[in-house]
Formats: C-alpha cells, structure tokens, sequence
C-alpha cells in the first residue's frame, strides 16, 4: 500500500471520528468568514457532502443565487471526464454525475453547457481528508480538483480546504501534479498555508 493510500484510510477514520463534534463549529466558521471573502457578483464553489464530510450546504441562506457545486462531466475513466462548476440555488433538481454525485445538470446535452468560468467564481471550498501546513490537500485520490486547479486560470481562485482541526498536520507527502490550497477552514476559523492567503 503507498504512503498515501495508508494516509486515507488512517484519515477517513480520524475525520468520521471528529466530525459530529466538528460539524456545528466548522459550519459556525465557514459562516462567519465566507461572504467577506467572496468578491461582489462571484460565486462560492462549495461540494455536495458525501458521508464524513463537513456539510456547508447551510451556506445557501446566506448567499442564495452565488453558490455553485462541482460536476464531474463523464464516468472515471472517460477521457473527456472533468470537473466543472454549476450554478446552484436549493430548488434546482440535482442528478448524478460521472462520479454518481447529485450535481446540477447540464443545460444541454454538451456538458460544458451551464459551467461557470474561473472568472466567475471567488472561492473554492474543498473537503478534505487532511491538509498540511503548505496547504497540500490528501483527498480521495481522483486527481478532479489538482487537475482543475493545474490551469493557471483556475489556479488564481482561492482554495480552502474543509476539515476538522484534528486532520491538519504539518506536512503530507506531496506529488508533482499537487496544487497547494490557499488555506482552510476548521472549528478554530480561517487558516492560511505558506503558499498564500485567500484575497
């Protein structure tokens, strides 16, 4: 098993562990601080949270017609297969994507329809298994968002991780193909990497 697959399992459990406790107060933060960090006119990138992951879904009351969910455009596998963004308002019918998660559809039957340019959006929020202090992320090892955020236009949009305080450490094993987060969100508030603070 590589360093890293051990770190997901280890991680998996560490976070499902921490989050009942956690959920209230990271969702308490990610209140507090993420309309001031989202630029007039931008949408906030969030996720639709899988089991173990801090739900932020509460977020809508707060910035109703700004929100966007990430859908993955084709099955793992599929060459054309990548992330994008969608807008998202709590009364939009959500349907599987490649990765069978409830995504907002496409407008049409080209998947690019309806997604939402990196200009358009002012922050990503992204769950984490665990983060470390240059903000690299461990996540489920799909590569979605490092790919996304390998393109230098996506790469200008501030990225958090989403996690509880007990998954942050102070160094992960890095790839070439890792693109570091600008920081994160846990129960303490706003926290920022050496590789930059969200603006």
């Amino acid at each position: 098993m590589s360093a890293k697959a051990s770190l997901r399992q280890q991680f998996r459990a560490r976070r499902l562990a921490l989050l009942p406790e956690a959920q209230p107060a990271i969702e308490a933060q990610a209140r507090r601080h993420c309309p001031a960090l989202l630029p007039p006119g931008r949408h906030l990138g969030l996720y639709w949270p899988l089991a173990g992951e801090v739900d932020l879904r509460s977020l809508q009351a707060l910035l109703p017609n700004q929100l966007a969910l990430p859908a993955i455009t084709a099955a793992p596998g599929d060459p054309a297969a990548r992330l994008v963004y969608r807008p998202w308002r709590s009364s939009d019918v959500l349907e599987p994507d490649g990765c069978s998660i409830p995504a907002p559809a496409a407008r049409a039957a080209a998947p690019d329809e309806g997604a939402l340019a990196a200009a358009q959006l002012g922050l990503l929020l992204i769950p984490a298994l665990a983060c470390d202090a240059t903000g690299i992320r461990l996540g489920y090892g799909g590569g979605w968002y490092d790919r996304l955020r390998a393109d230098p236009t996506w790469a200008q949009v501030p990225a958090l991780a989403v996690l509880p305080r007990g998954c942050r450490v102070e160094q992960l094993p890095r790839d070439p193909w890792d693109v570091p987060l600008q920081g994160w969100i846990d129960e303490d508030g706003l926290g920022h990497s050496s590789c930059g603070h969200p603006s």
